[in-house]
């Protein structure tokens, strides 16, 4: 992962991450950019690294993922 630590991430914002990248790549978004659309995305959706604890923070929001997905289809 190029820019910053990751640890703070729970594995499935991980994940999820890797998916969009994935997906990003498979659209003919170069490596880099797709990375950092990813997570751009997870941290808009999770608010960022969310491995305090159980309950806290606020919850997810998958909208960014909807709204690219119904523009992308």
């Amino acid at each position: 992962m190029s820019k910053g630590d990751k640890d703070k991430y729970t594995d499935k914002q991980k994940r999820k991450a890797e998916h969009i990248e994935e997906n990003y790549e498979e659209q003919g978004v170069s490596e880099d950019e797709a990375e950092s659309r990813a997570w751009a995305t997870v941290n808009k959706e999770s608010g960022g690294g969310n491995k305090s604890g159980s309950g806290r923070g606020k919850k997810d929001s998958n909208e960014s993922s909807r709204k690219g997905g119904k523009k992308s289809h």
